[in-house]
């Protein structure tokens, strides 16, 4: 692969002028045009830190400071690239080379040097080193491709759990505005409980499907008007088993979140809900919040059975269940959120007009 090196941006320190255009006129028949010459070694590091070089050629005895001095400051210098420096020096003793070599520099030429082999010299170190960019470039492409299509994976899996949970609520009669608000409602009080970004996004994208299981659930036992007997709750309790059987079989976070979510969202706090009878801080945190934020949203919902409740007094009735149905600091950074849990129940109210296609899109995208 032929490499193109005339364009690389080449810096010469040497405290000798006639030294530096020397080198800038080599360099400028041999075809290089961008070239910076400088005698003082104290202007390298402000210099560099303005504008990348492909390749420093320097002096050793320099007034001020020398090139050791000048190698040691370079390796201070944050660059996100690999920058050769070839020495070109009068000194031609063993310590001199090998001190300038353990400091980082890659080649090492004595003065005075031949021209030709000071343009082979430069061109290789330039090739070397424009072949690691290219390849840094590529490398960057294939990160960002990489990342890219990791994203739209993510976005289609937070489509489709989000998708099937407004498929479970079709079934339920419930809108789709329900799983909206629960679940920001969850990622609210789960911030606010002490729960990480992480974690309260996790619940907020995982907790769309805590139904999901009402899909094995028959229409008559679902959709019955009236009050179910014991034998079709029973039936019913098994959503919570169905969901969690759904949603298992695979380890990303999200699902086994989902999965939890689903299976222990009616378990209560003092041990008396379903489908396990857990009690207390053997349920998942994560069911805890979502049953808290399910049971508020449903009594301040209208549906055709039921009228919603007013705000205050679907609030009093999670207090008055505290301990009993919630976990009690649940209840309070429930209380705490209440300002921000209302603006999302502002935002997503339910109206005459069907759920969108644009509310729904504004859900996906967080």
């Amino acid at each position: 692969m032929i490499i193109d090196t005339s364009n690389a941006n080449i810096l010469i320190i040497d405290d000798q002028e006639i030294n530096v255009r020397l080198l800038e006129r080599i360099l400028a028949q041999a075809g290089y045009s961008n070239l910076t010459g400088i005698t003082d070694p104290r202007e390298v590091e402000a210099l560099c830190a303005k504008q990348q070089f492909d390749l420093i050629l320097l002096d050793i005895r320099m007034p001020h400071m020398d090139g050791f001095d000048v190698l040691e400051q370079l390796k201070n210098i944050p660059t996100e690239s690999y920058v050769p420096v070839l020495i070109l020096t009068a000194q031609n003793d063993q310590d001199t080379k090998l001190r300038a070599l353990q400091l980082g520099a890659k080649d090492f030429l004595t003065k005075p040097f031949d021209q030709t082999e000071v343009l082979l010299r430069i061109n290789n170190l330039l090739e070397v080193r424009l072949m690691h960019e290219q390849q840094r470039n590529i490398n960057k492409v294939l990160d960002d491709r990489v990342r890219e299509r990791t994203q739209e994976l993510h976005d289609t899996r937070l489509e489709v759990i989000r998708r099937l949970g407004r498929a479970a609520e079709f079934r339920d009669n419930e809108t789709g505005y329900h799983i909206i608000r629960m679940s920001k409602y969850s990622q609210i009080i789960a911030s606010t409980f002490g729960l990480g970004d992480e974690e309260a996004d996790l619940i907020l994208n995982a907790s769309p499907m805590h139904d999901i299981g009402k899909i094995g659930i028959p229409d008559q036992i679902l959709l019955k008007p009236g009050k179910l007997d014991k034998q079709e709750w029973e039936i019913m309790k098994t959503h919570a088993a169905i969901g969690a059987e759904i949603l298992s079989g695979h380890d990303s976070e999200l699902m086994l979140m989902a999965s939890e979510i689903a299976l222990n969202h009616h378990e209560k706090f003092d041990g008396s809900g379903y489908p396990n009878g857990l009690g207390g801080t053997d349920i998942p945190v994560s069911a805890r919040i979502v049953a808290l934020s399910d049971v508020f949203d449903a009594l301040t919902s209208e549906r055709p059975y039921k009228k919603a409740w007013p705000v205050e007094e679907a609030v009093a009735e999670i207090r008055k269940c505290s301990g009993q149905h919630f976990d009690p600091q649940l209840v309070e950074a429930f209380e705490q959120s209440l300002p921000a849990i209302l603006d999302v129940r502002s935002r997503y109210q339910e109206s005459a007009q069907d759920f969108d296609k644009n509310t729904f899109k504004d859900f996906l995208q967080g």
